[in-house]
């Protein structure tokens, strides 16, 4: 499987801005191509910074990677999975929340000892 072209920061802080009104208020729904580009420039951003296949970060229906140094996991279940929608993901990602309040809150699901190794990566963009 050919590598991932590196995502250039600009287009990713591009792709965050370009939704960053419906992160502001939900009402604003984006376009879906411009919310798709967002979310999976921000996850590939992170499993650049992060390399490694100890953790699965997965924002249906857009993306899945895996990341963080450590075991690597090849067949079922993971044992480190982090799940989320894409609007939670993308406040993540741009700081508007941490990490540590969306899993209390219910909107990531972060399963597994190695699942908030992901937090000290966040935010992978400030608008």
């Amino acid at each position: 499987m050919p590598a991932q072209k590196a995502v250039d920061p600009q287009e990713l802080r591009d792709a965050v801005a370009a939704v960053a009104p419906w992160l502001d208020d939900e009402s604003a729904a984006p376009e879906r191509g411009a919310l798709a580009a967002a979310v999976r420039m921000s996850v590939r951003t992170l499993a650049q910074i992060a390399p490694g296949h100890s953790v699965e970060v997965r924002v249906p229906p857009f993306v899945a990677v895996q990341c963080i140094a450590g075991p690597r996991h090849t067949r079922g279940t993971p044992p480190n999975v982090v799940e989320t929608d894409p609007r939670t993901w993308l406040l993540l990602a741009a700081g508007y929340v941490a990490f540590e309040t969306a899993v209390r809150d219910g909107r990531v699901d972060a399963s597994g000892s190695r699942a908030g190794d992901i937090a000290g990566y966040l935010p992978l963009v400030r608008l």
